[in-house]
């Protein structure tokens, strides 16, 4: 990918595998748990892009994720 593309919040959630469905990434963006570069995100359709920082509780755990690539595909969790 090149510099300025981005990909959709929820979709990013499910390649990046931190969430099992788009579905569940959509919900937990949709209830105001999630934080994109320090603004609260109510929309599945956010933009991410490369350098962006996520914040989110999920299961119990504060987790924090800087973007370092777009994810092309969900590939294997070794990747």
């Amino acid at each position: 990918m090149t510099e300025g593309e981005c990909v959709r919040l929820d979709k990013f959630l499910w390649f990046a595998r931190i969430v099992k469905t788009r579905a569940l990434a959509q919900e937990l963006v949709e209830n105001g748990r999630m934080r994109l570069s320090g603004r609260i995100v109510e929309r599945a359709a956010a933009p991410v892009r490369v350098g962006d920082v996520l914040s989110f509780a999920l299961r119990g755990n504060v987790r924090v994720i800087r973007v370092e690539a777009l994810p092309i595909r969900r590939g294997p969790p070794a990747e």
